[in-house]
This record gives structure tokens, sequence and C-alpha cells, in this order.
């Protein structure tokens, strides 16, 4: 057949089954800091408001400049839109099942919670300071951990001066629980 007489729509896209982000494990929450659910709420703002009707009216003006199957324009467009879609119909599904958690509620403690920042001491005497975080909002390069991680499972709920076990590919580790802190509470709005 033709491609002349195939709607763009019915050739599927061939990277739109890929997850637009990390997956939730099946029954648990999707906990968020106020932080993260913000901007996560903000990236889809922009994409709805600015991003998504910039790339429509350049998808429209290429399509108006007529033979659309060799205008790179419409092409790029079209295929651009399909991302943005893509991402906004994940961000709409996580932030409708987002549970905000604000980890300064539990400020002054010493056990680990959603949210803290924990330092620790591996068995061999390495130190470590990681934060515990959502699941879109943690980034390694920061020091940041999502609290479905191995290290965050293994500290959840212990205290400063706490030994835990860590199950790692080069076996099992002892952490020690060196100081457990979370952020300040937020001032109240005017």
């Amino acid at each position: 057949m033709s491609k002349a007489f195939t709607r763009e729509t019915d050739v599927p896209d061939e990277d739109d089954e890929l997850p637009a982000g990390p997956s939730i494990p099946a029954g648990a929450k999707n906990y968020m800091t106020p932080q993260g659910y913000a901007r996560l709420r903000g990236e889809l703002m922009e994409l709805i408001d600015v991003e998504r009707p910039k790339v429509v009216d350049i998808v429209h003006w290429a399509a108006s400049n007529g033979d659309r199957s060799e205008n790179g324009d419409y092409l790029y467009g079209k295929k651009r839109l399909r991302e943005i879609d893509r991402r906004i119909r994940f961000l709409t599904r996580r932030l409708e099942i987002a549970e905000v958690v604000d980890p300064s509620v539990h400020q002054g403690s010493d056990q680990v919670f959603f949210g803290a920042t924990v330092r620790y001491a591996d068995d061999e005497g390495e130190e470590r300071t990681i934060t515990i975080l959502g699941i879109d909002e943690a980034d390694n390069a920061q020091g940041q951990v999502s609290w479905i991680s191995p290290v965050a499972r293994a500290l959840l709920k212990s205290r400063e001066g706490d030994e835990v076990q860590l199950m790692t590919p080069a076996g099992l580790r002892r952490l020690e629980v060196l100081s457990v802190s979370y952020p300040a509470p937020a001032p109240p709005a005017p």
C-alpha cells in the first residue's frame, strides 16, 4: 500500500511504549516532597501552556506549506508533539497518584523517614550522606536516592547509632547511621 493512503496515526511510533520515567512498584504510593510536586507540576504547566502551543503553531505553519511527506518541520513537529503529549500523560498520572509528604514535620527526630538526610558509614569505614526522596525527584549525582532504593529501604525507620544490613551484589554490608536531619519547615505564606 502506498504511504499516501495511510494516516500518520495508523503507524505507531516505535518508542510510544517506552516509559517516560521510573516505574512505581505495584501497590506502592508515589511519595513526593512539596518541592518535588511543585517542580513536576511546573514542568506539566510549561508543557501545556508554552511548549505544546509553540510546536502546534510550527506544525500548522509547516502543514500549510504543502507536501507533508518531505517537510522536515512538519515531520519533526509531529514527532515532538507525540513526545510532549507522552510526557504530559506521564506527569498527569504521576501527579494524580502523588502523596505529598512534608519531611520538615520530622525535624528534630533521630529516626529515618521519607525526606531525611542520612549520614552513614559502611563496614569499611567509608562515610556517605544521602537524602531519601521520591522516585521522580531523586538525583544520584546530588546524593539523593529514591525511597524504593535498596539503601533507602535498609535505612528507613532506623535511628542514629543503629546498624542496618544492606544486601548488595557484592554481598551483605553493614551500615551504621551516624546522623539524621530534616529540612526546616517552610515559613507560613503571607
